[in-house]
């Protein structure tokens, strides 16, 4: 019998198996990374929007939650309030129609996608009253401030931003606590949770758009997003633009005035591509401006996408929009001053001692008082086509919210520019202008005041610092 040598027997003995690999979570420049950095930036946004909205509004409904009624009526079958405007909303911004009529009927007026979110929710709670509005909205606050992160990076990947992952992670968390979305996020209210809805809305939308990536998606934000802030449709310049860009054979044209760079540039695009983006992008916003047509007709007889009703409100300004409009140039030089020119109101000499130090217009502070990193709008280090075609955008819906007929009165600060500051915030990160002590002192500031905003607004603990006035017409301290 022959022997086993030494190097048979060790050739017959199993080979181990290689130990996996440990999954690396947190690899860079991967998709799961920058999910799961959004995910903890959507539940640092929505913990700390919580705490500051304190257990009264995550217990309880608000006394204002329309679109919970809304729903509610829905779910009974009406379209209109069957049971009228429940007695704790104190008649506040409800629609009646017809007008002056004996038998008419009460109608939610503000456009309706924030009730349909909240519709299976109203269900089953069985009732507006056992629904909890305001902490819905807290449960959404953290989607828009963690979607921008994600347009960020998305952009950082594709060589347009130079901004760094952490610098993506620090505007996204200054969205949420250095502008307004912090102190209307925390209200939870009906003028406020349209705000927070949209604001998800168009970071989702950008996501797609950008390099017209998903047409078809991008239009279903639009459509969502008309059905919340119909004026902010107006931002869907930014798809047809990207898809212009996109469609070059060779790039939008750099030389010459802009009406050349604009006519080469239109030159160079392959149209049916170009049409084909457009058309798949139309399809769900036309879909959404068919739903509001027969909704407004079903309602008020009127079948037009924009006939929501607001001029029905039973409010004390309904003359002004009878003689004036809902949208017009009459509104636009008190609104360029709400946005601009308001500052806290000192406390005079023969005050009593116990008064506030200062006191806050409720037509709310200068949106650059509040939020001074917004001054780096006007010097970006860089400029290309993407970074014009954010700011063209948000130029729209920030125009529309100055012909409207109201100021966003009730606010800390104008409430409205939720409508384009994530372009705004966009175009700070495309400007790539550099983080310094100033941005960041200035960054500070901000989150100070709309801490202080989240924390005190509305609160009758805090009552002492807010200046009231019915009339609407008095923007700045008398004499």
């Amino acid at each position: 019998m022959a022997e086993t040598t030494e190097t048979e027997t060790e050739t017959e003995k199993p080979e181990p198996k290689p130990k996996a690999a440990k999954k690396n979570w947190l690899e860079p420049e991967t998709k799961r990374r920058r999910l799961l950095i959004a995910l903890g930036i959507y539940l640092v946004v929505t913990i700390t929007m919580a705490i500051v909205a304190g257990p009264e509004r995550l217990t309880k409904h608000t006394p204002y939650n329309h679109y919970a009624q809304l729903a509610d009526a829905w779910a009974h079958g009406h379209l209109d309030l069957y049971k009228g405007p429940a007695p704790y909303s104190q008649m506040n911004d409800f629609g009646r129609f017809p007008p002056n009529a004996p038998n008419a009927k009460w109608y939610i007026t503000f456009p309706p996608f924030t009730a349909v979110l909240m519709f299976p929710f109203v269900v089953l709670a069985g009732s507006p009253e056992e629904f909890q509005d305001g902490q819905f909205m807290i449960w959404l606050s953290g989607i828009a401030p963690a979607v921008l992160f994600l347009v960020l990076e998305k952009f950082r990947r594709k060589k347009v931003s130079s901004r760094s992952e952490k610098e993506n992670i620090f505007f996204a968390l200054l969205f949420a606590f250095g502008t307004v979305y912090f102190f209307t996020a925390v209200e939870g209210t009906v003028w406020f949770a349209h705000h927070v809805v949209a604001a998800a809305l168009l970071t989702l939308y950008m996501l797609f758009a950008v390099d017209a990536e998903k047409p078809a998606l991008s239009g279903l934000m639009m459509g969502f997003m008309f059905l919340t802030r119909p004026h902010v449709i107006l931002v869907s310049l930014f798809f047809g633009l990207e898809a212009i860009r996109v469609s070059c054979k060779e790039g939008p044209a750099t030389e010459g005035n802009i009406l050349d760079r604009m006519e080469e540039t239109w030159k160079r695009v392959d149209k049916a591509a170009f049409m084909k983006l457009v058309v798949r992008f139309s399809i769900p916003i036309l879909a959404c401006l068919a739903f509001a047509s027969w909704y407004n007709n079903a309602r008020y007889g009127r079948a037009s996408p924009t006939a929501f009703g607001h001029e029905y409100l039973t409010v004390a300004w309904q003359a002004r929009m009878n003689r004036w409009g809902v949208f017009g140039y009459h509104y636009f030089p008190k609104n360029l001053g709400v946005v601009f020119t308001i500052l806290p109101f000192l406390r005079p000499k023969d005050a009593p001692a116990m008064a506030a130090p200062f006191q806050i217009n409720e037509h709310g502070l200068a949106l650059w008082f509040v939020t001074p990193i917004y001054f780096y709008l006007l010097w970006p280090k860089k400029r290309g086509f993407i970074y014009d075609a954010v700011m063209l955008s948000a130029l729209g819906p920030a125009l529309m919210d100055l012909l409207y007929q109201n100021s966003g009165w009730r606010q800390f600060s104008y409430r409205f520019s939720n409508d384009y500051s994530p372009l705004l915030f966009i175009a700070i990160a495309l400007g790539a202008r550099p983080l310094g002590n100033v941005f960041k002192t200035l960054a500070a500031w901000g989150v100070a005041w709309n801490l202080f905003g989240a924390v005190t607004f509305d609160r009758a603990n805090f009552d002492k610092y807010y200046w009231r006035e019915a009339s609407q017409r008095v923007l700045y301290q008398d004499d």
